[in-house]
Protein backbone atom coordinates (compact mmCIF):
# COMPACT_ATOMS: atom_id res chain seq x y z
CA UNK A 1 0.00 0.00 0.00
CA UNK A 2 2.12 3.30 -1.26
CA UNK A 3 0.65 6.46 -1.12
CA UNK A 4 -0.74 6.68 2.21
CA UNK A 5 2.30 6.69 4.48
CA UNK A 6 2.12 3.50 5.26
CA UNK A 7 5.90 2.47 5.23
CA UNK A 8 6.37 5.93 7.40
CA UNK A 9 3.67 4.78 9.93
CA UNK A 10 5.03 1.41 10.21
CA UNK A 11 8.45 2.80 11.19
CA UNK A 12 7.02 5.13 13.64
CA UNK A 13 5.16 2.32 15.11
CA UNK A 14 8.29 0.01 15.15
CA UNK A 15 10.14 2.58 16.70
CA UNK A 16 7.60 2.81 19.62
CA UNK A 17 7.49 -0.95 20.08
CA UNK A 18 11.39 -0.86 20.39
CA UNK A 19 11.51 -3.30 17.18
CA UNK A 20 14.63 -3.48 14.93
CA UNK A 21 14.76 -4.22 11.30
CA UNK A 22 13.01 -2.43 7.93
CA UNK A 23 10.78 -1.27 6.16
CA UNK A 24 10.24 -0.79 2.32
CA UNK A 25 8.20 -0.25 -0.86
CA UNK A 26 8.21 -2.92 -2.77
CA UNK A 27 8.24 -2.34 -7.14
CA UNK A 28 4.56 -4.23 -6.93
CA UNK A 29 2.76 -1.65 -4.32
CA UNK A 30 3.17 -3.98 -1.79
CA UNK A 31 5.22 -2.56 1.99
CA UNK A 32 7.98 -5.37 3.12
CA UNK A 33 8.80 -5.50 6.70
CA UNK A 34 11.17 -6.99 8.78
CA UNK A 35 10.95 -7.14 12.29
CA UNK A 36 13.58 -8.37 15.35
CA UNK A 37 12.36 -7.79 18.97
CA UNK A 38 9.60 -9.21 21.63
CA UNK A 39 7.16 -11.49 20.35
CA UNK A 40 4.79 -9.90 21.89
CA UNK A 41 5.79 -6.46 20.43
CA UNK A 42 6.24 -8.35 17.14
CA UNK A 43 2.21 -9.42 17.96
CA UNK A 44 1.03 -6.06 18.11
CA UNK A 45 2.90 -4.50 14.87
CA UNK A 46 1.47 -7.17 13.09
CA UNK A 47 -2.03 -6.75 14.29
CA UNK A 48 -2.13 -2.96 13.63
CA UNK A 49 -0.47 -3.97 10.02
CA UNK A 50 -4.32 -5.03 9.37
CA UNK A 51 -5.43 -1.96 9.88
CA UNK A 52 -2.44 0.52 9.05
CA UNK A 53 -2.94 4.29 8.97
CA UNK A 54 -5.66 6.32 8.39
CA UNK A 55 -6.16 6.07 4.25
CA UNK A 56 -4.77 2.86 3.54
CA UNK A 57 -6.88 -0.02 2.15
CA UNK A 58 -5.23 -3.23 3.44
CA UNK A 59 -6.33 -6.13 1.42
CA UNK A 60 -3.51 -9.10 2.76
CA UNK A 61 -1.13 -9.06 5.75
CA UNK A 62 1.62 -12.53 5.01
CA UNK A 63 3.60 -12.91 8.50
CA UNK A 64 6.43 -15.61 8.64
CA UNK A 65 8.62 -16.20 11.07
CA UNK A 66 12.62 -16.31 9.56
CA UNK A 67 15.90 -16.10 10.40
CA UNK A 68 17.38 -13.67 13.22
CA UNK A 69 19.54 -11.01 11.13
CA UNK A 70 20.21 -8.71 14.04
CA UNK A 71 19.49 -5.77 13.20
CA UNK A 72 20.67 -3.00 15.33
CA UNK A 73 17.97 -0.34 14.59
CA UNK A 74 14.59 -0.10 12.69
CA UNK A 75 15.74 1.08 9.26
CA UNK A 76 13.04 2.93 6.79
CA UNK A 77 14.16 1.72 3.12
CA UNK A 78 12.90 2.99 -0.29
Amino acid sequence: MQGVSYRFSVHSRALKLHLSGLVKNLANGDVYIEAEGKEEDINKLIEWCYIGPPLAKVTEVIAEEQEVKHYKNFELKR
